[in-house]
C-alpha cells in the first residue's frame, strides 16, 4: 500500500541531488486531509481551500498531488471575536470565485450546534504567493445569524452568479434550511433591499425548540449552471463523525436560480425532496461538502469522504461528474478500496 504519489517539477528525477529529491517527494501528496474542498485555477496551478486554522491552503498542477500552502490568515480578522466570543481561528467551508481579475474568498466563523455564525469575504488580486500582488484583504462580515433571531445558519457559503450576471450567496444550515440571498454588484455585502430565497428544507416540526438544529440535516448548498439549468446540489445527515459519518449528496434543478428546485421525481427541495447522487460505503462512509467546476472541458465533483481505513481522517476525492440522457448528473459509486491501494 502506497500513501502517497509525488510530482517533481523544473528538473528530472536523475537530476535532483538526493537530498533535493526527499525534500520534492515530502512536498507534494494525493493522500490530502481536508474538509469542505473549493477549487479554483490561476494560469497553470489548482488551488484548493477548506476548513482549518486560518483556512487550508494546498496547490497542484494536476488536480491529484497536492503542496500544502501556508493558511490564508494568519491571525483572524478582529471581527470575528465579536460574533464568536474565544474565537480560536478555525474557519469553516469557505468558497474561492473569480471576478473582474479579483478573487473572492468567503468563509464562515461559527459556534458548532448553534445558529451563532456569520459569513466573511476576503479579496486577493492573486493566489501566486510568489507574487507582489499576493495580499488577502478582509472586508468583513457579509450575514449573521443569530439564535432565536434566526431559524437558519450562516454557514457554508457559496458564491453563484445567475446568467444575467447578478450575484448571489447561497449558505446554510440544518435548522429551516438553505437559503439564497442576493448581494450587492461589489459582492461584499447583501443588495438593498434584501432579495432571500428558500433553496431547500428537510422535514423539521414547528414545535422543536429553535435552539435545536435537528432533525433537518441539509447543509451544504452548491450551485452550479450547466445548459438551460441550475443545478442544486447539497449535503444530508451527518458530516464530522470519522467512521460513523452519513454524509450524502442530493441534488435537484430549476430553469431559474431562484428556484424552486426539484429532484428527479418533480419534488421540490425546499418542500424536502432532493435525489441522492452519491452516498458512502463500508470503505467510505460518508462523502458530502461537494463543489462543482469545469476543468479543461471536462466537470469534476469535488468533496470530502470519510476513509474508513484510516481511522476515519476525512480526504479529498476528485471525481469526474457526467450526465445522463435526460440532464442528470450522475457519479460512478465511490471505489471501495482505501485512499492508499
Amino acid at each position: 500500500m502506497r500513501r502517497r504519489s509525488f510530482i517533481l517539477r523544473g528538473a528530472s528525477a536523475l537530476a535532483l541531488a538526493p537530498g533535493a529529491l526527499a525534500a520534492a517527494e515530502r512536498e507534494y501528496s494525493t493522500d490530502v486531509r481536508i474538509h469542505d474542498p473549493v477549487m479554483i485555477r490561476e494560469r497553470d496551478t489548482y488551488y484548493l481551500f477548506g476548513t482549518g486554522r486560518g483556512i487550508a491552503a494546498f496547490s497542484s498542477r494536476d488536480l491529484r498531488s497536492w503542496k500544502k500552502e501556508p493558511p490564508v490568515f494568519d491571525q483572524p480578522p478582529a471581527w470575528t471575536a465579536q460574533v464568536v466570543p474565544d474565537f480560536r481561528g478555525r474557519f469553516w467551508a469557505p468558497d474561492i470565485a473569480l471576478h473582474d481579475g479579483i478573487y473572492y474568498l468567503y468563509y464562515c466563523v461559527s459556534t458548532g450546534g448553534k445558529i451563532t455564525s456569520a459569513i466573511g469575504v476576503a479579496t486577493n488580486k492573486t493566489l501566486d504567493r510568489r507574487s507582489a500582488d499576493y495580499r488577502w484583504v478582509d472586508h468583513g462580515m457579509v450575514v449573521q445569524s443569530i439564535p432565536y433571531r434566526d431559524l437558519w445558519n450562516a454557514i457554508d457559503p457559496q458564491l453563484v452568479v445567475a446568467a444575467d450576471g447578478t450575484p448571489w450567496l447561497a449558505f446554510g444550515s440544518f435548522w429551516a434550511g438553505l437559503r439564497l440571498a442576493r448581494l450587492a454588484p461589489d459582492r461584499l455585502r447583501l443588495a438593498e433591499p434584501q432579495q432571500w430565497r428558500a433553496l431547500a428544507k428537510r422535514e423539521r416540526s414547528v414545535l422543536i425548540d429553535d435552539a435545536e438544529p435537528e432533525p433537518a440535516s441539509i447543509e451544504a448548498p452548491f450551485i452550479f449552471r450547466k445548459g438551460d439549468y441550475y443545478y442544486l446540489f447539497v449535503s444530508w445527515d451527518h458530516c464530522c463523525r470519522g467512521v460513523n459519518s452519513d454524509y450524502k449528496v442530493a441534488v435537484g434543478r430549476a430553469r431559474d436560480i431562484t428556484g424552486p428546485y426539484v429532484d428527479a421525481d418533480d419534488e421540490r427541495m425546499d418542500k424536502g425532496g432532493g435525489t441522492v447522487l452519491i452516498a458512502g460505503n463500508a470503505s467510505w462512509p460518508g462523502i458530502g461538502h461537494n463543489s462543482v467546476y469545469t476543468f479543461e472541458g471536462r466537470d469534476w465533483f469535488v468533496a470530502h469522504a470519510y476513509d474508513a481505513a484510516d481511522r476515519g481522517w476525512s480526504k479529498l476525492k476528485v471525481l469526474e461528474l457526467t450526465w445522463n440522457a435526460d440532464g442528470w448528473p450522475t457519479l460512478a459509486p465511490i471505489p471501495t478500496l482505501s485512499s492508499g491501494d
